[in-house]
Order: structure tokens, then C-alpha cells, then sequence
């Protein structure tokens, strides 16, 4: 992997996927037309994907079949989101979150409503009495899923009006994205974790396609579809894999070093270390690019990684990722987080660990 690589190429591909993906609705439990997506993604890189029956996407990237030493890069195409639990007196929806979708950060977004039917209505998530001008515990009220409401762009007045519409509890509910690329390279949207790095996966597949990477041991990549909900790499793991990389998004905060213009590199969150070879191995290839990285301790997290060690697989596991500011929110991140994010990947699997 000596010869320079065309960054620019790459990352273009990337955030050109990054928004396909994007703008495709996969809370947690529907993700299947996102997985259609990337399988066909796979299949044009030359790729021959598998679909796992959770219905996430696996894909043999290439290596040394006969190493039992084998990686699995992990990211996740699922979101957060939320499903109807009721419906109001006035045909307004009740919602049930999906994951860790905060009801603060979500107010006043814009939602599509997708019916068992294959209806699809349009909404916005609204604090019950909604104005204002007539509410005068507006301010004071504390948005929870309880106080809020889902008003349908459909002339309804009753629960029998939405009823009508084929609307029923069960029914996913899918907040906008609003992805925006600035011209000074930010990268906005809701759902960057963790879209951005499936396309960051996406890009290195097309890397090791098109510039014919030997790779010096066999390397997978999972788009797993349950992330959001906690069991997303709790199965699926190839036999001969040694190590699960989750790619996922990188903290920004307080009490953190990690920026958007950053790749960060976990060494422990809610969960536990990671493993000590693994991130040693991880700086020490950031290192040898002098890419812009940081290291850091993440408060409230979990990934992947994580989960196919409760699971009981055998592995080392790590955690990287481009720097994301406000996640769960009206997330942030920018082209620099995602170009040494995907330069990492590349040097680490060239190294092939050769630190510890």
C-alpha cells in the first residue's frame, strides 16, 4: 500500500454515498431498503455480498483466506427513530422512540409515517399545543415523548380520521436528515452515526478494489442493521476472524480531545478498555502518517465491538471513527474527520499490527 493514494477520489465516492445512504429511512427494524442499497453498492465494486438473516450485509473484502487471523470492520446503517405507540383524540400520534432519539432534539422536525400498507404520510413531531400564542406553559413545559405529538399533513380531527388513513400502531416513524455539505467542508446531518462511516467502508472496498491492495490477511466488513438498539454485532462473525474494528462515530464534547477535523481512536468507554493491543496498534499507524488523531475515553457509549464480545466471540476488539459533534442530535462532522478516518484504515490493515 506504499503508492500515494488519490484522496481526493475517495473521498468524493464516500460523502457521494454518505448522502445516498443518507436519505434512504432505516431506524432500527427497517433498514431493509438501506441493506438493498449497499448490497448493490458491493455488487458494482465487484464485490459479491452476503445478506445476514438479521438482514445486515457482510462482504469479503480480500486478504489471505488461509490466515486464521482474520478482521472485521463494523459499522452500523441503522438510526435512531421512533414508531406509533397510539393515537390522540385529536388524530395526532403518539410515538415510541427507537434507540436514543431525545425528544428535545426532535422537536419541530419533519417525519415521514410508513404504514404496513406502503402508505407514506408526512408529519412533524410537535409539543402538544403546539402555539405560543395560546400555551402559556410553553416555555416551562419539559419535552418528553409523553407531552409531544406527531401532527399528520392529512385534514384529520379524530382517531378515526387517522385510523382511516391506514395508520395504526406499529407504524414507523422517520425523522428528515437535513443533510448539508458546506463549502468550507462541514458535513451536517441527523444520522452521521452511522452513515458517514458506512461510507467510509464503502470507500475503502473501493480502494482495495481498484488499485488491487493485497492485504496481508483476510478482512470483512459488516453493516450491521440492530446498532441503535444493542445487539447489532451480536452474531455474524466469520470463522477465522481474530479482531472486530467498529467504525463508528467519534466523540466531540467536553471531557474529550476528539474535533470534527479529527479521527478518533477509543481506548475505553461505557462498557470497558478496548483491547490494548488493538489501540496501540490504531496510534501507532496514525502516527506513521502523521494524521490528525486523538485519543480518548468516551463516558456514554457502546458499539459493535462491544457487543460481539458479550455475545461470547473470541476477539480483540477496537473503536475509530471521524469526529462527530452533537450526536444524536443535528450531528456534525467534516471532510478532514473523514479522510483521516479512511487513511487509518488504510495504513492499519497495511501494517498488518506490527507494533506489540
Amino acid at each position: 500500500m506504499s503508492k500515494k493514494i488519490n484522496t481526493k477520489k475517495y473521498l468524493e465516492y464516500i460523502l457521494s454515498e454518505t448522502t445516498k445512504i443518507l436519505a434512504i429511512d432505516s431506524p432500527s427494524g427497517f433498514t431493509a431498503k438501506a441493506a438493498e442499497y449497499v448490497m448493490n453498492a458491493y455488487t458494482a465494486l465487484g464485490y459479491t455480498p452476503v445478506q445476514t438473516v438479521k438482514g445486515g450485509v457482510i462482504c469479503e473484502i480480500g486478504g489471505d483466506s488461509a490466515k486464521k487471523d482474520a478482521l472485521m470492520m463494523e459499522a452500523h446503517i441503522d438510526t435512531l427513530g421512533a414508531m406509533v405507540c397510539d393515537i390522540n383524540p385529536n388524530g395526532a400520534l403518539r410515538l415510541s422512540p427507537i434507540g436514543g432519539m431525545n425528544a428535545n432534539n426532535a422537536e419541530a422536525e419533519n417525519c415521514k409515517i410508513y404504514t404496513r400498507e406502503g402508505k407514506v404520510f408526512t408529519g412533524t413531531f410537535q409539543l402538544c399545543d403546539a402555539s405560543v400564542h395560546v400555551n402559556g406553559k410553553f416555555n416551562e413545559t419539559a419535552r418528553s415523548y409523553d407531552v409531544m405529538e406527531v401532527v399528520i399533513d392529512e385534514r384529520v380531527q379524530t382517531k378515526e380520521d387517522t385510523l382511516a388513513l391506514g395508520i395504526l400502531p406499529g407504524d414507523f416513524v422517520c425523522f428528515d436528515p437535513r443533510t448539508a455539505i458546506t463549502e468550507s467542508g462541514y458535513i451536517k446531518s441527523r444520522f452521521l452515526d452511522d452513515k458517514l462511516s458506512v461510507g467510509i467502508l464503502l470507500g475503502f472496498a473501493k480502494y482495495v478494489k481498484e488499485e488491487k491492495i493485497k492485504l496481508p490477511r483476510n478482512v470483512y466488513q459488516h453493516i450491521t442493521v440492530y446498532e441503535e438498539v444493542g445487539h447489532g454485532g451480536a452474531a455474524s462473525i466469520p470463522d477465522g476472524v481474530t479482531e472486530v474494528l467498529s467504525v463508528d462515530m467519534g466523540c466531540v464534547g467536553d471531557g474529550v480531545s476528539c474535533t470534527e477535523h479529527q479521527v478518533s481512536i477509543c481506548a475505553k468507554d461505557s462498557h470497558g478498555p478496548y483491547n490494548y493491543e488493538v489501540v496501540s496498534n490504531l496510534i501507532a499507524a496514525a502516527k506513521r502518517l502523521n494524521l490528525d488523531f486523538a485519543v480518548d475515553v468516551y463516558p456514554h457509549y457502546g458499539s459493535d465491538a462491544d457487543v460481539a464480545l458479550t455475545a461470547g466471540y473470541d476477539v480483540k476488539h477496537g473503536l475509530i471513527g471521524s469526529g462527530v459533534y452533537a450526536s444524536h442530535g443535528y450531528e456534525r462532522s467534516h471532510k478532514d474527520g473523514v479522510l483521516n478516518t479512511f487513511l487509518l484504515l488504510t495504513e492499519y490493515c497495511r501494517s498488518a499490527f506490527a507494533v506489540l
